[in-house]
């Protein structure tokens, strides 16, 4: 009568609290099956694999750029975490400090680039690229606005929109004209790989402009007039380039107007390479002098046209006008129209650059971030800090500070404040508790809060704004990478610095360049370097230095073979003189 009655309910339709499977077995020996599976329990089971897959829906990180700071964050970010998404209007990664060498034909353009997309391949997991420009960022819906720059004959749109939950700016900087009339229409820049195709096709026209019959000597020696705008390590590399290109196999090409070929570098300030050691800019001078490239230092370029370059001398204060074949404007950099835009919208308009904390987070904004370039890390002083520092280190709040009390800070000071452990570089002090020494340096068992302050009065001066270098960038991407990766944990177990005025750790250390030396390839076989631990190396032996490294850090070993083998090449038989 039981077996009966449960029959009888399931027949009537009567639902059961859960599901059961009846079995029924038939004389024959088969199997009659009944599965009961509520209706309930079907849409209570859909809600919970919803709300599954809305929890493991990963975040959509999108990075504009793949220059040094967006390929470095794409090639050591954790991509099984995050849904990534890249956009740029260009589809491989350039190595920009070889851009001199491919003005002159001594390496190949395509040597030193890599397609995007070998890059992202070799990464478990997916990584979707666009071929596309940037024109806006929507901060408020997190909408980023694009154009494909592809050929506009193809069927359908160019413009696109994406969403993001974090955003990574590497778009990098324009070249900066300091609005100087006729630069735009006049002159040569050596940003990207094709202005450096662009270079090395008018040298090659302007000295077969030259020795076309019926030009006077005058017209001939403008014509083989090259100058560079700007003293820099580019604009000096770029020059040591071309003097080498002209002298080992132009000059043997065009015999007839060797004579008449120089080299001009005009720089504002009073030497070249002001940003390395003295005695390199002095080596680099010299170096010069002997190779006949003139060197014209305080003078400030006014404007450009189309065969003369006008400019003032400082010293004088008279106006010199030079006639030119072609001019190369090598005078820093300057904020992209696009990443003004997002600065006004975020209330940075009246900076000059994007700025960032320390954690390369822009300012005002939590799910953005700023990498190399175009951006700048705008680092907090300790003295906006100094009376919090002060309160956290007085544990027994005796309104003093012992000695104790501030080694248990000094290093989350140190982490925080990186400009401390410059000024301690500077200053010759071994032991941090020297800072706490008296005008007289005798030791000081404890201080008030003025003498506190006295003693880091200086620390910010040693704050300087970071190099627009391929190296500063690389490492930015890298560092934000491993913040990425690391994003969970470290609300759990942050590793950062305590937090002066409120309770807890910041869940990352601060971004903290570490300078690992640069070089300033002279021309000549000879190359002048700053090395880490202010080493300075000059000569044969350091260009040999110079090949090696920059092999070592090329992004792939195609590209590796391809630059050691335009080596090899440019020593065997020459640059190639082909318009191509």
């Amino acid at each position: 009568m039981t077996n009966f009655s449960y029959f009888k309910r399931i027949f009537h339709g009567q639902h059961l609290s859960s599901p059961k499977l009846l079995v029924l077995c038939s004389l024959s020996g088969g199997l009659i099956a009944y599965a009961d599976s509520p209706s309930d329990v079907v849409g209570e089971s859909k809600t919970s694999v919803n709300n599954q897959i809305e929890t493991k829906r990963r975040k959509r990180v999108l990075v504009l750029g793949t220059g040094w700071a967006g390929t470095s964050f794409l090639k050591d970010l954790d991509i099984s975490t995050y849904d990534v998404q890249v956009i740029s209007p260009r589809n491989y990664f350039a190595f920009t400090p070889l851009l001199p060498s491919v003005t002159c034909g001594t390496v190949d353009a395509r040597s030193i680039v890599e397609p995007i997309r070998n890059i992202i391949k070799k990464r478990d997991g997916e990584i979707k690229y666009w071929e596309a420009e940037c024109l806006k960022v929507d901060h408020e819906s997190k909408k980023v606005l694009c154009r494909s720059n592809i050929d506009s004959n193809l069927v359908g749109s160019n413009e696109f929109s994406l969403e993001y939950d974090y955003l990574v700016i590497a778009i990098g900087a324009q070249v900066n004209t300091f609005n100087t009339p006729g630069v735009l229409e006049h002159c040569h820049f050596l940003k990207e790989v094709e202005d450096a195709q662009r270079i090395r096709r008018t040298v090659i026209d302007c000295f077969e402009k030259a020795v076309i019959p019926g030009l006077t000597d005058e017209e001939r020696k403008t014509n083989l007039h090259f100058v560079i705008v700007g003293g820099g390590p580019t604009g000096v590399e770029f020059a040591a380039e071309l003097h080498d290109f002209v002298h080992e196999d132009l000059v043997n090409l065009y015999p007839s107007v060797k004579d008449l070929v120089s080299i001009s570098v005009i720089q504002s300030g009073d030497h070249i390479l002001n940003t390395f050691d003295e005695r390199i800019s002095s080596f680099a001078e010299e170096k010069f002098q002997r190779d006949a490239i003139q060197v014209l230092t305080g003078h400030r370029v006014l404007s450009v046209s189309e065969r003369m370059i006008d400019m003032k001398a400082k010293s004088t204060g008279q106006n010199v006008s030079i006639p030119h074949g072609m001019v190369v404007w090598s005078t820093g950099v300057g904020t992209r129209p696009v990443v003004k835009d997002f600065m006004e919208q975020i209330g940075q308009g009246y900076r000059r650059v994007l700025a960032t904390d320390e954690w390369l987070r822009v300012k005002g904004c939590d799910d953005v971030y700023a990498l190399g370039d175009c951006a700048t890390v705008d680092q907090r002083k300790i003295m906006e800090d100094i009376s919090t520092i002060f309160e956290a280190a007085d544990k027994d709040n005796s309104g003093t500070l012992t000695v104790e009390e501030f080694k248990e800070v000094i290093e989350d000071i140190i982490i925080r404040y990186p400009q401390v452990e410059l000024y301690l570089k500077n200053k010759h002090l071994f032991d941090v508790t020297d800072l706490l020494k008296d005008v007289n340096g005798n030791d000081r068992e404890e201080v008030d809060i003025e003498g506190f302050k006295l003693a880091l009065s200086n620390v910010d001066k040693q704050m300087k704004s970071l190099p627009a270098t391929a190296q500063v960038a690389a490492q930015q991407g890298a560092y934000l990478a491993r913040c990425f990766n690391k994003r969970e944990k470290s609300k759990i177990e942050p590793e950062g610095p305590r937090k002066f005025g409120s309770d807890g750790r910041h869940d990352f250390r601060p971004f903290q360049y570490r300078h690992l030396g640069q070089f300033a390839p002279l021309g000549g076989e000879q190359t002048a370097a700053e090395l880490p631990g202010d080493w300075v190396s000059m000569g044969r032996s350091t260009q040999w230095l110079w090949y090696s490294i920059y092999a070592s850090k090329q992004v792939s070993w195609r590209t590796r073979f391809l630059v050691v083998g335009d080596w090899s090449r440019r020593f065997m038989f020459g640059r190639d003189s082909s318009r191509i």
